[in-house]
C-alpha cells in the first residue's frame, strides 16, 4: 500500500491573540457558515486504458495475418475471444468494485499566502485496488503533491498529505475527491467524485500578528521597521514621581514634593491612552495593482491589522472603514479581542474595478465617528484624484487627524534604475519620472493644508504605518 505519512495538521481557526472573539454587531457583510457536506457521487463512463488499446492494436495485426494466412482464422478467432471475455470480466469487477470513502483534513480558516498541508483519510473495503488521487480543491491555488497514485488492500486505510497555497482571500470550497480507479487486469479505468465538499475561509496574514503577542509593543513595533525615538519622561498622562534625572525638563520638577522631599522630584508621564485610530481602506480600483502575488488591497489590509494590533497593545481603541468597492464598517473597539474582530469582518473584502468617492467616504465617516480620532487613509493616490482627495481630508480635519499612506508602485522605482539605451527605454524612463512628478506635486498639496503624508512602497508600508502612529502619540497631537 503506497501511503504517504501525513504532517501535523494545521490549525483550523485563527490564533487566539487575545482571548475569544466578540460579535461585531456594527460590522456589516456576509457572515458565512462553514459547511460540511457529502459531494455528490458520480461515475464516469468506463474507458479502456492504453494496455486494451495495445491489445486491440495486436487483435488487429493477428487479424492481418490471417488474411494473408500467416495463422489460422481459428488461431485469430481464439485470440479475439479470449481478450473480450476478459475485457467483460474486468469491466464487471470494476464496475461492482466499491468506492472508497475519503474524509479531508483541512484548516477551515488559512492566512493569505501561507502554505498549510490539507491530508486526505482514504478508506477501503473490498478487493484490491489501484487508484489515482486528486482533491477538488479551489483551481487556481498553487500545490503540490498531486495526483496520487496508491495500491488499496482490502480494509485498508491510507493518508495522504498535499501543499495548498491560498492566493486570494475569502470564501472558498473544496467540491469533493476526483478518484481514477483501475481494474483488476488493469484493462478499464472510471473516474468517480467522492469525499466531502467543506467550506474554508482565507484570512489575511494573521502569522505576524501571533508573533508579535510573544513581544511588547515597542518591540513588536520595531520586528516591522518602524523607528522609534525614544524618549523619558514626557506625555500627557501622569505615570509616576521619580527623583529628578539629568536631561529631565524643568517643566517635569514637582515643587511641593521638591520641597517635601528636600531633593529634587520629577514627574514622569506616559502616552495618553483610550484615544481612537481609524483605518480608512480604499477599495476601489486604484487597490487592484499586483506584486509579488498579492494586490495593493491585500498589502494594505495586512499593514491596517499591524498598526491595529500595536494600538491595541498600547491601549487604544481601533476601528476599520473600507470604501470604494466592497464597504464594511467596525467601530472603534479596545481590548485585544478587537483583532479577532477586525479579522473576521475584514477576510472577504474585495477591491472592486470601480472609482472611489472619497467626499463621500469621508461624508460617511464624519457622521459614524464623532469623538476625534487619528484617521489613517490607506489608497494609492494619483494627480486627477487631487481635488476629492483634498476635500475629503479638509472635512475630516475638522474634528479628526488625518494621515494619508499613498502606495507607489515598486516598478516605478525599478524603471529608473534600469539603464537607458535606446528611445523606448528613453520613453519609459520620462514617462515614469512624469508620472512620479505628478505625484509628488499631489502630495505636496495635501501637505500644504497640514496633511501628513506617507510615499511609500508595499513592503514598507506597516512600519510606516506604525512609526507615524508612535510619532503622533508621542507628540501628543491626537
Amino acid at each position: 500500500m503506497n501511503a504517504t505519512a501525513a504532517t501535523p495538521a494545521a490549525s483550523s481557526t485563527p490564533p487566539p491573540l487575545a482571548g475569544p472573539a466578540r460579535k461585531a454587531t456594527n460590522a456589516s457583510g456576509p457572515r458565512p457558515r462553514l459547511a460540511v457536506e457529502a459531494a455528490p457521487r458520480t461515475r464516469a463512463w468506463m474507458r479502456p486504458t492504453p494496455l486494451l488499446v495495445w491489445a486491440a492494436v495486436a487483435l488487429a495485426a493477428l487479424g492481418v495475418a490471417a488474411s494473408l494466412n500467416a495463422v489460422t482464422v481459428a488461431v485469430w478467432a481464439g485470440v479475439g475471444g479470449g481478450v473480450a471475455v476478459l475485457a467483460v470480466l474486468d469491466a464487471l469487477l470494476l464496475r461492482s468494485a466499491p468506492t472508497p470513502e475519503i474524509a479531508r483534513e483541512v484548516p477551515e480558516a488559512w492566512p493569505i499566502g501561507v502554505e498549510r498541508d490539507v491530508r486526505l483519510r482514504i478508506e477501503h473495503y473490498g478487493r484490491r485496488l489501484r487508484v489515482d488521487v486528486h482533491d477538488l480543491h479551489p483551481g487556481d491555488w498553487p500545490m503540490r503533491d498531486l495526483p496520487r497514485r496508491l495500491d488499496l488492500d482490502d480494509a485498508s486505510v491510507s493518508t495522504l498529505a498535499y501543499h495548498l497555497r491560498p492566493t486570494a482571500r475569502g470564501n472558498f470550497r473544496f467540491e469533493g475527491t476526483q478518484l481514477r480507479l483501475y481494474s483488476p487486469l488493469r484493462l478499464w479505468r472510471q473516474s468517480r467524485t467522492a469525499g466531502t465538499v467543506q467550506s474554508v475561509r482565507v484570512f489575511p496574514n494573521f502569522a505576524p500578528l501571533a508573533g508579535f503577542a510573544l513581544f511588547s509593543a515597542e518591540q513588536a513595533s520595531r520586528l516591522v521597521g518602524a523607528h522609534i525615538k525614544r524618549r523619558r519622561g514626557e506625555g500627557t498622562d501622569f505615570h509616576q514621581m521619580r527623583e529628578y534625572r539629568i536631561g529631565d525638563s524643568m517643566r517635569q520638577i514637582d515643587w511641593k514634593a521638591t520641597a517635601r522631599a528636600r531633593k529634587l522630584i520629577s514627574r514622569e508621564y506616559q502616552d495618553e491612552k483610550n484615544q481612537q485610530l481609524l483605518l480608512m481602506l480604499d477599495t476601489g480600483r486604484r487597490m487592484l495593482a499586483h506584486e509579488a502575488g498579492l494586490s495593493h488591497f491585500d498589502r494594505a489590509l495586512d499593514a491596517a491589522l499591524v498598526v491595529s494590533y500595536i494600538a491595541l497593545r498600547r491601549g487604544d481603541a481601533v476601528g476599520l472603514l473600507a470604501t470604494g468597492g466592497d464597504e464594511r464598517w467596525v467601530a472603534p473597539q479596545r481590548s485585544m479581542a478587537a483583532i479577532d474582530t477586525l479579522l473576521r469582518a475584514s477576510y472577504d473584502i474585495q477591491p472592486k474595478p470601480i472609482a472611489t468617492d472619497y467626499l463621500a467616504a469621508a461624508t460617511d465617516l464624519a457622521l459614524r465617528q464623532r469623538r476625534r480620532a487619528l484617521v489613517m487613509l490607506v489608497t494609492n493616490l494619483r494627480d486627477e484624484d487631487i481635488d476629492d482627495v483634498l476635500a475629503a481630508v479638509r472635512l475630516l480635519q475638522r474634528r479628526h487627524l488625518v494621515v494619508v499612506a499613498s502606495l507607489r508602485e515598486r516598478d516605478l522605482d525599478e524603471v529608473l534604475d534600469q539603464p537607458v539605451d535606446d528611445v523606448r527605454s528613453a520613453v519609459r524612463a520620462a514617462a515614469a519620472a512624469r508620472y512620479i512628478a505628478q505625484r509628488a506635486a499631489a502630495h505636496d498639496v495635501l501637505r500644504n493644508h497640514r496633511v501628513m503624508v506617507l510615499d511609500v512602497t508595499c513592503e514598507e508600508l506597516p512600519g510606516a504605518l506604525v512609526e507615524q502612529y508612535l510619532s503622533i502619540k508621542r507628540s501628543g497631537l491626537l
